[in-house]
């Protein structure tokens, strides 16, 4: 399978995943490959290639990933410790899947990238 549609694939339900958050705009699951105790993607509901396709007509739709990576971030109990963002673009970012989503990771003191 094309690892590019596995993302709309799992928005329609069409694979088993564990969503914890679906509207009409965005869905959010956890990770199958975690790299920390709390590992969840939100993805939008339909195809943005990558950070550099955000335009004019798709941006309301970022900022809704973070509205609800928030909401997340409460409802798992991590918002004050903490938490991370993560939005990789392209092959040298460390994007491996040509569908833009974010990476809300916690649960545990994470170690910065830089």
């Amino acid at each position: 399978m094309n690892n590019d549609l596995i993302f709309q694939k799992i928005i329609k339900k069409e694979i088993a995943s564990n969503i914890l958050y679906q509207d009409n705009i965005v869905t959010a699951f956890d990770d199958i490959h975690p790299k920390a105790p709390i590992h969840i993607l939100i993805v939008p509901n339909y195809l943005i290639k990558t950070a550099n396709d955000i335009n004019k007509k798709n941006k309301n739709i970022i900022a809704h990933m973070f509205y609800i990576a928030v909401k997340i971030a409460k409802q798992k109990n991590i918002s004050e410790d903490g938490y991370k963002i993560v939005i990789n673009c392209n092959k040298n970012g460390g994007q491996e899947i040509n569908y833009f989503h974010m990476h809300l990771l916690g649960g545990t003191k994470l170690k910065t990238l830089y």
